[in-house]
């Protein structure tokens, strides 16, 4: 099939590779503009961008997907299909409706559970010990469109969104490419999502990644992951914001009121609603980021010490 890839973060590009080494033609990338990025705030394209760049691909970058110039755009290149991992806009109907066998998204759930922008960030943060990834026929509705295939794969207690996120990455390339080979013998049909078991996945804000220390250890411990690497879980030292790498939850630790931190020579407690834990990297602001009995040492704190 002639195909027309959409994406646009690093995440987006085993599967363009995928795609690219294929039996398929690429003919086109359809990516986001370029984007202010980095201290001083210059443009810059996206990874995906770049990669197609270097592919000698065709690279497209729509303000919208619903501009007229963009769509004349994408008739021109004649796609059979448009295979979508991350792209990050909606795409309307009048798109939707030029490829011949549709758009296909590549989905980082088993969908239904967790439709939306933020599906291995939540699925980490609930507690899920099973996740995966699913290709279906992108619709007008958020995630709902008729499902061609899913790959599953297992949470480890110390994954993080972006650890997680990297092996679905990469496995969901496989499955993208398999879903557009089935859709181009004819021997894949969509089937529509079940009407049970729908949740949804928005963007985590900055507000939300804030630690609330009276929850308990594990919700801590799953809350932390999951804003990892972004977008960063924090919490304050007097008054000033502390940002959180990955904690372990300590089932024999001493007790600590919730916030409430407990200074060693090589590892910081804090108390949280059960047990303690045990404090990974930790970034002061203004500081570099470093392991939490340096940050620790530096700020000369003592037990009773406190996060709010």
């Amino acid at each position: 099939m002639r195909v027309v890839f959409a994406g646009t973060p690093e995440v987006a590009v085993p599967a363009l590779d995928a795609i690219a080494a294929s039996a398929h033609e690429l003919v086109g990338v359809v990516t986001r503009p370029d984007a202010p990025s980095g201290r001083g705030r210059r443009l810059t394209e996206s990874p995906v961008a770049t990669r197609a760049a270097e592919l000698g691909v065709p690279v497209l970058k729509p303000d919208h997907p619903r501009d007229p110039e963009f769509q004349a755009a994408l008739r021109d290149l004649a796609p059979d299909c448009c295979p979508v991992v991350a792209y990050g806009a909606l795409i309307p109907r009048s798109a939707l409706d030029i490829p011949v066998h549709g758009w296909v998204n590549l989905h980082f759930s088993l969908l239904p559970a967790w439709r939306g922008a933020a599906p291995v960030q939540h699925s980490i943060w609930a507690g899920d010990e099973i996740t995966g990834a699913s290709t279906f026929r992108i619709v007008e509705a958020l995630d709902a469109g008729p499902l061609f295939g899913v790959m599953t794969e297992t949470v480890r207690p110390t994954d993080t969104a972006g650890t997680l996120l990297e092996r679905l990455a990469e496995g969901g390339a496989g499955l993208l490419v398999a879903t557009l080979d089935g859709i181009a013998d004819g021997s894949l049909e969509a089937r529509e999502q079940p009407a049970e078991g729908v949740s949804l996945a928005p963007k985590i804000t900055v507000d939300d990644a804030r630690v609330d220390w009276a929850e308990p250890a594990d919700q801590t411990d799953r809350q932390i992951r999951a804003c990892t690497p972004g977008p960063g879980a924090w919490t304050t030292f007097e008054g000033e914001r502390v940002k959180l790498g990955p904690v372990s939850p300590i089932a024999n630790g001493p007790a600590l009121s919730p916030g409430v931190l407990a200074v060693g020579k090589s590892e910081v407690l804090v108390g949280t609603g059960s047990v303690p834990v045990r404090l990974g990297e930790v970034k002061a602001f203004g500081k570099k980021q470093m392991p939490a009995a340096d940050w620790a040492r530096g700020a000369r704190l003592a037990d009773g010490a406190t996060f709010a």
